[in-house]
């Protein structure tokens, strides 16, 4: 039996339940009713200020550390979720448009040989990630994430030679990662920032594209230009229009993805019309 009430309701609660608050202690319930009433706070974008860990960038990186895993123990999982513009399934050549999920699950996965890989996106993805996440807000970040990861795969097909490149399969979440740095460099600038940094930071890694063997410089810019356009929408949107925006723009957007990579396989005869 508790002999400790709330100091706001004056129920009993038990020692598990009480939470201490500036006078006395409060029940659980009374402390999640203040929380409720607290005001909504947002950022200078009009995204929705939340306390604590950065949940969806948590979450992103819990996603593809999981998978990474699932890759080393399970020998279809790679293949199964990876993306080539034109894929040889079980010796039979398709175009990736017939399995359409690969353009965004191929940003989970990452080089089994090649550790490196995963840890050096998940840092970038932790050292850009929360600051978009606090300045956006949680739904048009992880709609961000996840176009550029789209707008990756994308530009592997828009940017790869198709006789050379198109049959080597693609994997990690570079291409979404270099979207996020496009929208802070997007961002930063609406907000008056210094963009020298970001700037810097990109240009490095997309010159390492150019220089290094095995790097899809293509997923790369089409990460960045994906990421910086959608940015870009929700950054100078006005204030009155900016939740239709956050629908509009990236449905928008994705119709050109799509409209692009379907003219794209036409125009070397790969799809027909």
């Amino acid at each position: 039996m508790s002999y400790v009430r709330c100091q706001r309701c004056g129920r009993p609660t038990c020692p598990e339940c009480q939470r201490q608050a500036a006078v006395g202690i409060h029940c659980v319930d009374c402390v999640a009713e203040a929380a409720r009433a607290l005001p909504t706070t947002r950022t200078a974008l009009g995204g929705v200020r939340h306390a604590g860990r950065p949940i969806v960038t948590l979450t992103l990186i819990g996603l593809c550390v999981v998978s990474f895993v699932l890759q080393l123990v399970v020998p279809t999982w790679t293949t199964r979720w990876l993306f080539a513009p034109i894929l040889l399934v079980s010796g039979t050549p398709i175009v990736a448009l017939e399995e359409p999920w690969r353009f965004l699950t191929a940003a989970f996965l990452h080089s089994p040989g090649q550790y490196l890989h995963i840890v050096f996106n998940m840092i970038a993805l932790w050292f850009v990630g929360p600051t978009l996440e606090n300045t956006l807000g949680r739904a048009r970040y992880i709609t961000l994430y996840l176009m550029s990861a789209v707008g990756g795969s994308v530009g592997s097909v828009l940017l790869a030679s198709a006789t050379d490149s198109w049959g080597v399969s693609t994997v990690g979440a570079s291409g979404a990662v270099f979207g996020l740095f496009g929208a802070m460099l997007v961002i930063s600038r609406r907000l008056g920032g210094d963009v020298r940094g970001i700037l810097v930071l990109i240009g490095i890694n997309l010159a390492l594209g150019f220089v290094m063997s095995g790097v899809a410089w293509q997923a790369h810019l089409g990460g960045l230009v994906t990421g910086g356009l959608l940015a870009a929408a929700y950054a100078y949107a006005p204030p009155a229009r900016r939740k239709l925006v956050a629908i509009l723009a990236p449905v928008a957007l994705g119709v050109a993805l799509v409209v692009a990579t379907l003219l794209t396989y036409a125009s070397i005869g790969v799809l027909s019309f």
